[in-house]
């Protein structure tokens, strides 16, 4: 009899031990970073209830995984966002504005690509690189580009499309040179940067501009399909990097999109992105892939949307936070940020814990099990901890982030718990007026306590000067320490 119970215990804890199994994902997940852009905080739905922006697919991820109310990207423009995503560094410590002519990731410079590649990854990238190539010709090689910064392939394009000349680059050569010839146009009733615009300049022959995210978006479903008939000779995880284009300018919805949204062409166009990342979502469940990936959903910086569009459309891109696209205040760099990853992220979670795009590096390297080189990486820290809900959320899992303005280089700020000290006045970035020269006994600078007063209204500069003092110095050492980690 004891025989027995003792086999039937034995039983019953393999299959346990086998359901559990069968329910935990790879030791290294599949991984797919979804970067739209210029896309607001306040545009999906899950982040903001008063959206007038319909997106099931973005809020879809965040019923299936956690929501992060307070990450960062590396920068509150396109190039030194995604410089920072790439590397685990802060874009202020190069100079990227080199980017139209020169790479701005350093040969050997390790990237999250790179690490991955070392890790067993099969990597690639499909969308917008905006991070330099050595430029000598579109009739020759592009080096410096994806697939010398870690990825095997790479289907995209150069920069965004309203930034000339428009043309698909496959691996480091042109698809097809940009030997035609566009007129840059622009949209009534918006502004000079809004609505359909893009500069003149050279593009490919039968290039279209309204393609381009479709496109980009069967490009990435055919990185999926390679992935599973891969998987049918070899177990090998992937990355899978999906920089979109849009919602960034110009505003080109499909004709069922036109008129949905109750934000004009910007939220026709997010509508349509929202159906594109539904088309990878899709991909991933019929292949069977969606169990065994780690999916992280963001944008790029803030929108370009003005007080007078909220008032027009009665819908905040921005969510409550203050400014847009290259401020240095919230709402140029807050962005939305979701991690769906079964049987690790437990669903419908939120948390406050304050990240930036850098941390991706050092997260990943934890989930493979290795360390970064002391050289690489410079501010990067995992939140892993975070992802598995070990993490206190009162404990931070990284120290103050540290960012340069989009428009305004010298204006800088420093966020460190609920405090941030911008080291100027005005928005740094499009939202006028960018700078603004200190009153006679006005403090120069800009203090807030975000806890208190998330949408920035109110400078405390002059009523704490001892924390102005402190977050002085705490920013002056991690620029001039040219590290954090």
């Amino acid at each position: 009899m004891k025989r027995i119970l003792l086999a039937a215990l034995l039983v019953g804890l393999l299959g346990t031990l086998h359901a559990a199994d069968l329910q935990t994902p790879a030791s290294k997940p599949n991984i797919v970073i979804i970067l739209a852009d210029d896309l607001g905080y306040g545009d999906p739905g899950c982040y903001n209830p008063k959206s007038k922006i319909a997106t099931p697919n973005i809020d879809r991820l965040a019923r299936e995984g956690l929501m992060f109310t307070d990450a960062h990207a590396a920068g509150p423009l396109c190039h030194p966002s995604r410089y920072g995503l790439m590397t685990g560094r802060y874009p202020f410590r190069t100079d990227v504005s080199r980017w139209p002519k020169q790479p701005l990731i350093e040969q050997g410079q390790m990237t999250i690509a790179s690490l991955l590649k070392s890790q067993g990854y099969r990597t690639a990238m499909v969308g917008k690189w905006h991070l330099g190539f050595n430029e000598d010709g579109y009739d020759k090689p592009l080096p410096g580009g994806p697939v010398d910064c870690g990825f095997d392939t790479f289907f995209g394009t150069r920069a965004s499309t309203d930034i000339p000349p428009y043309f698909y680059i496959r691996g480091n050569r042109a698809v097809t040179p940009p030997t035609d010839h566009i007129e840059e146009h622009h949209s009534e009733g918006w502004s000079s940067i809004q609505g359909a615009f893009w500069r003149e300049g050279g593009i490919a022959p039968g290039l279209a501009l309204k393609d381009v995210l479709p496109r980009l978006t069967d490009e990435a479903l055919h990185v999926i399909d390679s992935q599973v008939r891969a998987n049918r000779t070899n177990q090998q995880p992937f990355l899978l990097y999906f920089a979109l284009t849009a919602p960034h300018t110009p505003w080109l919805p499909s004709p069922e999109f036109a008129g949905k949204s109750g934000a004009g062409m910007y939220g026709d166009f997010t509508m349509m992105v929202d159906a594109e990342i539904g088309r990878i979502l899709a991909a991933l469940d019929k292949s069977g892939l969606a169990k065994d990936t780690l999916v992280i959903f963001t944008s790029d910086n803030g929108p370009v949307w003005y007080q007078a569009d909220v008032q027009r459309f009665g819908h905040d891109s921005a969510g409550g936070l203050r400014g847009m696209k290259s401020d240095v205040w919230e709402g140029g760099h807050r962005m939305p940020f979701i991690v769906r990853w079964p049987g690790r992220v437990k669903a419908g979670t939120v948390t406050e814990q304050t990240i930036c795009f850098t941390d991706l590096l050092a997260t990943f390297a934890e989930i493979c099990g290795t360390t970064l080189p002391p050289d690489v990486g410079q501010d990067s820290f995992s939140f892993l901890p975070v992802l598995e809900g070990v993490q206190p959320g009162d404990k931070p899992i990284r120290p103050p982030i540290v960012m340069q303005a989009g428009s305004v280089p010298s204006m800088m700020m420093i966020r460190s718990g609920d405090w941030k000290l911008i080291n100027g006045l005005g928005s740094g970035g499009f939202t006028k007026p960018s700078s603004i020269k200190p009153k006679p006994g006005e403090p120069p600078v800009q203090l807030y306590n975000l806890r208190a007063d998330p949408a920035e209204t109110t400078n405390l500069a002059g009523k704490y000067p001892d924390k102005v003092n402190e977050l002085a110095a705490a920013m002056k050492s991690i620029v001039e320490r040219g590290r954090s980690r």
